[in-house]
């Protein structure tokens, strides 16, 4: 399966993967004014592949059923709660 990758212009590390290039008739309209104007990124073929941030059998059934898979980058680390946690084991170890 080749799919067309776009990167978001208003969220940094939105991905858009969608199933024919420049084809955005399966992604909702809320969706494409929060995404902006999508970028080209890549056209990759899924088949037999590993992607570095998302399990490609995701982005396939979600192209399969939805018309397109949106990537999210993850949420920012909460760098006070690492550093209860952390500050929590060394007292335990203590």
């Amino acid at each position: 399966m080749f799919c067309s990758v776009y990167k978001s212009t208003k969220k940094q590390g939105a991905y858009l993967y969608i199933e024919k290039k420049d084809d955005f008739t399966p992604v909702p309209k809320e969706l494409m004014g929060m995404f902006g104007t999508p970028t080209m990124v890549m056209v990759v073929n899924l088949a037999g592949r590993t992607l570095a941030s998302v399990d490609v059998e995701k982005v396939k059934t979600a192209i399969k059923e939805e018309g397109f898979f949106l990537q999210l980058p993850p949420p920012p680390e909460n760098l006070l709660e690492k550093y209860k946690k952390d500050k929590a084991a060394r007292k335990e170890s203590e």
